[in-house]
């Protein structure tokens, strides 16, 4: 009996682990054909822009038969991407300390203090997610206007910043939570201030959360053409976001000369999220789990 037993146990094992490596494959096979699908949009994008746009049109899905860097030059020299590129790192780079700076104070205080009306602060700030920018951008840009900041930065950096404050704040107070009070606790024991305690044991503390909000910070400023576009009419001031709209609009049969903005518009962002990715998945998790 204790023989047919342990058969039954290796067979059943047996059984499971094949059914376990059938899974196995299926699972990666689909991760494959997913990556495929995800990647081949930008391969196709960049092929393009070393072609004529007449070649575009006639073989788009070949490689290029005589490569041409003309879109590119044309792009820098006419369209100024240059000027474009600097706007946008001014804008984002603003954004993203901004909210990085507020919202970690924000988290701070509603983590660590105990007042009247904290319940519904975080209630309000829970609900503003659900606000989409589209419903808040009329009364916005009145008081853009009546401070007279149209066509300046600050009118793009200051409904940005408002945008972002409330998922950064959340992501925050999440890690927060989870830190215990007994380092703060010590440090205002041998007279540390508020300030002292924030800067120095919970900023160093909060680093992987505050990448976090800083990437999606940064990468919704830079993608965020609604804002941009509203806000900014100058030529000269624009973003690489609005640049693109702006020349879609001019050139849009200028296949060739498309395809070359996409790739400088959209290569920053690739090789900005491939570096600091392993920081978005820390920043989410930190504080998951406590001890």
């Amino acid at each position: 009996m204790q023989i047919e037993k342990s058969k039954n146990k290796k067979s059943k094992t047996k059984r499971t682990g094949k059914t376990t490596s059938i899974l196995t494959i299926v699972v990666y096979l689909l991760l494959i054909l997913w990556g495929i699908t995800t990647v081949f949009p930008f391969v196709w994008v960049v092929l393009n822009s070393f072609k004529e746009s007449q070649e575009v049109l006639t073989s788009s899905f070949s490689l290029p038969k005589q490569a041409t860097l003309d879109n590119y030059k044309e792009a820098f020299e006419q369209l100024n991407v240059l000027n474009a590129y600097k706007n946008s790192l001014v804008i984002s780079g603003s954004v993203t300390v901004g909210v990085m700076v507020l919202s970690s104070m924000m988290a701070f205080g509603l983590t660590r203090y105990e007042f009247k009306g904290k319940k519904i602060v975080e209630s309000i700030i829970v609900a503003s997610l659900m606000f989409p920018v589209f419903s808040t951008i009329i009364p916005v840009f009145k008081m853009i206007v009546t401070l007279k900041l149209l066509n300046t930065n600050l009118a793009v950096i200051l409904p940005q910043i408002a945008g972002n404050l409330s998922f950064a704040t959340i992501v925050m107070m999440g890690f927060l939570k989870s830190v215990p009070i007994e380092m703060e606790e010590a440090a205002y024991m041998e007279g540390a201030t508020v300030f002292q305690v924030f800067g120095k044991i919970i900023v160093p503390i909060c680093k992987a959360s505050l990448s976090t909000v800083a990437i999606f910070s940064f990468l919704w400023s830079y993608n965020d053409l609604f804002v941009q576009k509203i806000m900014i009419r100058d030529n000269t001031k624009f973003p690489v976001s609005t640049l693109l709209e702006e020349i879609s609009s001019k050139y849009g049969t200028d296949f060739g000369l498309m395809a070359a903005s996409v790739t400088l518009i959209v290569f920053p962002v690739l090789i900005v999220y491939m570096i600091l990715q392993k920081n978005i998945i820390k920043g989410l998790t930190a504080g998951a789990i406590k001890g």
